[in-house]
């Protein structure tokens, strides 16, 4: 392998000649060979478009002189257009604060800007990782900042996803509206239900879900930019933190503020989790929903069967024909890691020390696989599982005339100890409640319709 000798303040090492990034970035690949994983996408470009405004409004200030600058600039262009980006090699668990993925994004646009300028890689005299290219940051503002940024990215994508499915489930609430099946309670027979009251009750519930996510993504866009080190803004110019907010907030398309206190902002991170609990939320609602789901549509012949999903695929190596819930147990599965993310963001969140949480790579990597995840399986959940979701009518109208939970609506009439005795006979002997109390004479067939009515019996509630 070709190699050019690179120094830093711990000594000297030996680069591939045809790397971008330099001995910084080196040292990182030898001391974090951890997870095997590269940087979010997301993240890659958020800290790259931190360094288009930071050059920028360096340039403005006269911080940085324009021949530097502009080569940065297009550094960075060339990035955010999709070049390079096999250069951003840092594994998501490196040293604390992001230090190493953020001078990973430094050395590759310092060394194509020397490019860009006439120059050979590693020649830092041209253009400086720290001198120029990290000119009025730290790592201590710009990783989060940048994490922030691609967090509410990635957010902004996940939200019309989560109104998709909030509006999927509604349409499904409307086709079955006439359908009125036993509903259950402790996993036993209870009063009447209708079938679109219970997906209208889960559009509502992934509804309210959206709602507080969207609020909770609001802190991620006040940033500590421009208070470098510990939040004082030390080597910045007086003018250079508002000015870059404004700059980055252009360039990004998103309302980005100051935070009112950098010092504050850069010792605590709980915006990263405030948003990851709304997110735990948000999973823990889809597992109820999707296991009431499995147990709706368990059978064919032996289960409930009061739904029918979408057979995606084959489901069973040995058995023939067998045909498993697939969507519901991949979602299952992206809710459970969701909710172990959120964990392990929340003991960062608390294990912060003074000035600085140097666990920020971890709440960022967290926090944007749980995004991520989200993105992509609510998406397929809600087109390749619940628009095609059928209700079995006849199936959902056995249950409902044969469970004793009938017998509720007769209580007021002939009395609870009457009730629960019809009840417990409607089991015992395989009849209906209906038929029990008509035999018995405790109802004529006039007040049967009207007790036993379906309408009157689900009149409450939405649909």
């Amino acid at each position: 392998m070709n190699t050019r000798r690179e120094r830093d303040s711990l000594g000297e090492k030996d680069v591939p000649q045809d790397a971008l990034y330099g001995i910084e970035t080196c040292r990182a690949i030898e001391n974090f060979p951890i997870s095997g994983l590269k940087p979010h996408p997301y993240l890659v470009r958020a800290t790259v478009l931190v360094k288009k405004a930071a050059a920028l409004t360096n340039m403005e200030l006269g911080a940085l002189d324009e021949r530097r600058g502009r080569a940065i600039v297009q550094a960075a262009d060339e990035v955010l257009s999709g070049q390079w980006l096999d250069q951003f090699v840092v594994d998501p668990y490196q040293s604390g604060a992001g230090v190493s993925h953020h001078m990973n994004t430094n050395e590759v646009l310092a060394n194509r800007a020397i490019e860009i300028l006439g120059g050979r890689r590693g020649d830092y005299s041209v253009v400086h990782p720290h001198d120029h290219v990290n000119r009025s940051q730290s790592t201590n503002d710009v990783f989060p900042t940048s994490a922030r940024l691609a967090c509410r990215t990635l957010l902004e994508e996940l939200l019309p996803v989560i109104r998709d499915l909030s509006l999927a489930l509604e349409g499904k609430a409307q086709e079955f509206d006439g359908i009125v099946k036993s509903g259950r309670t402790h996993w036993q027979d209870a009063v009447p239900i209708r079938l679109g009251q219970e997906f209208a009750a889960y559009a509502g519930t992934v509804e309210r879900n959206r709602r507080r996510l969207e609020a909770a993504g609001e802190s991620l866009l006040e940033l500590n930019l421009g208070g470098t080190a510990v939040g004082t803004g030390i080597n910045t110019h007086p003018r250079y933190a508002q000015e870059a907010v404004k700059r980055l907030s252009e360039l990004s398309g998103l309302p980005l503020r100051r935070a009112p206190d950098p010092i504050e902002a850069t010792q605590n991170q709980d915006a990263f989790l405030h948003v990851s609990s709304a997110l735990k939320v948000l999973a823990m609602d889809q597992i109820k929903m999707n296991n009431d789901l499995l147990f709706m549509s368990c059978g064919p012949m032996t289960g409930i069967a009061e739904v029918e999903l979408p057979p995606l695929q084959p489901g069973s190596s040995i058995m023939p024909g067998k045909v498993n819930p697939v969507m519901l147990e991949v979602l299952n599965m992206i809710c459970f890691q969701v909710t172990g993310n959120d964990g392990a963001i929340a003991m960062a969140t608390g294990a912060g020390n003074l000035e600085l949480n140097v666990y920020m790579p971890l709440m960022a990597h967290n926090l944007l696989m749980s995004l991520s995840l989200l993105k992509n399986g609510l998406r397929v959940f809600t087109e390749r599982c619940v628009r095609g979701i059928r209700a079995d009518e006849t199936r959902c109208q056995y249950y409902f005339e044969r469970s004793p939970g009938l017998v509720t609506a007769l209580s007021p009439r002939i009395g609870y100890e009457v009730a629960a005795e019809i009840a417990r006979d409607a089991v015992a002997q395989d009849k209906g409640v209906r038929e029990l109390a008509l035999e018995r004479g405790l109802i004529t067939e006039k007040e049967a319709d009207e007790l036993l009515s379906p309408k009157r019996l689900t009149g409450l509630g939405p649909g």
